[in-house]
């Protein structure tokens, strides 16, 4: 979350670390090279997707629980405050930084493995690809025994059966899963506009879920029914701003943008205002864009020419089909008969 302080992201770890001790299991403490610290817990291989991530959020919500002014387990930004413990990291097919992968940033800083007692004073600037590799030829591989110390999850699942007769059921996945029976709305609070019992589950079936969208001529969430490129098209008002291989750059043209149209710009929430971080070829590049859905329809500025306009490909050559980056100019036959 912004303005949190790195020293409290320290603090909810070392929560963390007595959280899983409490139910038998060892954490494997990491920085992320980004913003944040990783535990990784080895378990034994005997549990489905579905289970390891209720055993995450029950965890999640544990440490909540033993410091409710540091830590949050809500799922939702505008209900979060303090640090943000991501049981959704847990959910089938999501990804993180590996151990000792080097993350995008100007000092090639590196997810670097840590033991607990590195925790209380550790600084994420002290892992780059300059420092790890001396650091590991003095020190090790501080999760070298992480495969001998392979856990239980029955605790935690245990705990969760609590939680769940106490109230507190599943909480809201990533937008891109079905939706399970049991799930709350998949929608910020404050944009409810439904009883929860009008948000039921996805159709699990594919084929049946294709049709109906068909039938309807629409997809279900934030996304319409797809063009003629196959590309998805929003069905919220946005117009894009800028593009720059840094963000500075891109809220600097945001900022450009607002002052010519400061009628808009007063209406926006800060939800409205969407910073992506884009993949390039070597390094992430950002693109703003900005909801205009609340400012009414005919004060809503039109899309204009991008600024900055960066473009992330400009600077290379893509190979034809053969593999060419030029093909060779083809013979003509000649007649030998």
């Amino acid at each position: 979350m912004p303005g949190v302080p790195w020293s409290q992201v320290r603090d909810v770890a070392l929560v963390a670390e007595e959280a899983l001790e409490g139910v038998g299991l060892t954490g494997w403490p990491k920085t992320s090279g980004s913003r944040g610290i990783h535990i990784n817990v080895r378990i034994e291989p005997r549990w489905t997707f579905g289970e390891v991530r209720r055993a995450a959020l029950a965890l999640a919500r544990d440490v909540e629980q033993r410091a409710p002014a540091l830590a949050t387990s809500k799922w939702w930004k505008e209900e979060r405050h303090g640090v943000f413990f991501d049981y959704n990291q847990n959910a089938k097919d999501r990804t993180v930084a590996s151990a000792y992968s080097v993350r995008p940033t100007p000092d090639a800083r590196v997810s670097m493995p840590l033991r607990w007692e590195q925790v209380p004073t550790v600084e994420m600037e002290a892992f780059t690809l300059a420092t790890v590799p001396a650091l590991y030829s003095e020190h090790g591989d501080a999760h070298a025994g992480i495969d001998d110390a392979a856990g239980s999850l029955e605790a935690l699942l245990e705990l969760s059966a609590r939680h769940e007769a106490e109230g507190l059921g599943d909480a809201p996945w990533p937008p891109n899963y079905l939706k399970p029976a049991g799930e709350p709305p998949r929608v910020q609070p404050s944009r409810q506009r439904r009883p929860d019992s009008e948000y039921g589950p996805s159709n699990p079936d594919p084929i049946a879920r294709a049709a109906r969208w068909m039938r309807e001529g629409t997809r279900p969430g934030s996304c319409g029914r797809p063009g003629p490129t196959g590309r998805r098209q929003s069905t919220k008002p946005l117009i894009e701003i800028s593009r720059a291989a840094k963000k500075e750059d891109a809220l600097a043209g945001l900022e450009r943008w607002k002052e010519r149209h400061p009628e808009a710009a007063a209406q926006l929430t800060a939800t409205d205002v969407l910073v992506d971080s884009m993949r390039g070829r070597f390094t992430t590049w950002t693109r703003i864009r900005v909801n205009l859905e609340h400012v009414p329809e005919a004060d809503r500025p039109t899309q204009e020419q991008l600024d900055p306009d960066y473009d992330p490909w400009a600077e290379y050559e893509f190979p034809d089909r053969s593999g060419q980056l030029e093909r060779a100019p083809r013979k003509k036959k000649t007649d030998t008969s």
